[in-house]
């Protein structure tokens, strides 16, 4: 086993991600606290082709030295939007024809191996301590949860985010390569 050089993994240029096809997947930052988490999104959104994000309320926006640290170039390659509130952005997607869904953890949730995963999708991740905000939840078609067996029934939310994406990613674009 060897690991692979910067010139076997294929990595795409920005201009080449700029004109690449991208998930109709839009991910929702309801009041993100942490400029890590936020950068992480945007690293992981690139590396699974996310359509867009949606930075709401406290949610820092680029150009962040913070950011920038932890998206590694990402903040420069995904596409996203600010909204003074997550209510905000709701009624835009809604607008738009998306069908919205909480990542959290509510009375008749969908755990994530049963729910199927659709184009022109958007999912609300929430703040670190107080989760998806209860003005959103309104908004939303349904939710989806992670689900958990340990001891704190909560998970990083740019961790609970990757894994959120991959998913999407895995059923919209690798099962459909």
């Amino acid at each position: 086993m060897r690991k692979l050089s910067m010139d076997e993994l294929n990595r795409i240029s920005k201009e080449d991600y700029e004109r690449a096809k991208k998930l109709p997947i839009i991910i929702v930052l309801d009041n993100i606290r942490s400029l890590s988490n936020v950068g992480a999104f945007f690293r992981t959104a690139d590396a699974f082709r996310i359509g867009e994000l949606f930075l709401c309320g406290i949610t820092a926006c680029p150009p962040h030295r913070e950011i920038h640290k932890t998206a590694l170039g990402a903040d420069e390659t995904v596409k996203w939007r600010y909204f003074e509130s997550t209510v905000e952005a709701c009624q835009a997607l809604t607008a738009e024809g998306y069908r919205i869904f909480a990542v959290e953890q509510v009375a008749g949730s969908i755990p994530l191996q049963d729910f199927d995963f659709e184009e022109h999708t958007a999912y609300i991740l929430g703040n670190e301590v107080e989760g998806v905000s209860e003005e959103a939840l309104p908004y939303c078609d349904s939710a989806v949860e992670l689900p958990q067996e340990g001891t704190k029934h909560s998970i990083n939310v740019s961790v609970c985010a990757g894994i959120v994406m991959w998913k999407a990613f895995e059923k919209l674009y690798l099962m459909r390569k």
